[in-house]
């Protein structure tokens, strides 16, 4: 367990790498013939940071439940061939990661994603060594918004919600960590400030490189988590 208590906790889609677009089109793709076509604003706020299960019981009701995972893998399929070529890692991340490593504070992935995806991400990153956990929402009783998947990356880690930090991107990414008890960096791929805001965020940026977000994070390194 670090002496510090302290974590860093990191969503992947639209945090680690900018994949939203990818997901969009996957969506439309594979619902669009079944009556279901998105748009941004209704990819953010009916799809992005979902689990799987909400989304099947959401758009798929009408189908058995073997059909409903067959649909779910057949769109997840589909982004995965989409970001298939590779999708670079958002600015300032690897410099970020670097701070955390330098500073032995461990770090965990919290995805709703599944965890193939998961994984092709972080590996295609080459960063999947650098988390000590990756956590699956949808391999646990509740995936975000509720506040279990961060709190079991706490427990892998050995880490304290009030001396930890997470980064996030969706609504319900940043309900579930803010509800765990972390402070939570709102990372703008797709939401406003006021949008990051209004879901509990404590501040937003832009992406890794942004100087308050910077500040913030060596704040954490050099005090605690909520030295700001």
């Amino acid at each position: 367990m670090p002496s510090s208590g302290k974590a860093l906790l990191f969503d992947i889609d639209g945090t680690l790498v900018n994949t939203d677009a990818l997901h969009l089109e996957a969506f439309n793709r594979v619902f669009g013939p079944r009556g279901h076509v998105f748009d941004h604003a209704r990819f953010t706020n009916e799809l992005q940071g979902f689990s799987m299960a909400s989304i099947r019981e959401r758009f798929l009701g009408d189908e058995p439940p073997e059909r409903q995972l067959a649909i779910m893998e057949e769109k997840e399929a589909t982004f995965r061939k989409l970001a298939g070529a590779g999708v670079p890692p958002m600015p300032g991340l690897m410099a970020m990661l670097d701070r955390a490593d330098d500073a032995n504070i461990p770090m965990a992935a919290v995805t709703n994603a599944p965890r193939l995806n998961a994984e092709m991400m972080l590996d295609g990153l080459g960063i999947a060594h650098r988390f000590k956990a990756l956590v699956i929402g949808d391999e646990l009783p509740h995936g975000k918004p509720h506040p279990l998947p961060y709190l079991e990356a706490l427990r892998a880690l050995g880490a304290a919600a009030e001396a930890s930090l997470a980064f996030e991107d969706s609504r319900s990414g940043v309900q579930s960590a803010s509800a765990a008890g972390i402070a939570t960096i709102g990372i703008l791929t797709s939401l406003s400030h006021a949008e990051m805001i209004a879901a509990g965020a404590v501040m937003s940026a832009k992406d890794f490189e942004d100087q308050e977000l910077i500040a913030m994070v060596t704040r954490f390194v050099l005090a605690g988590a909520r030295g700001a």
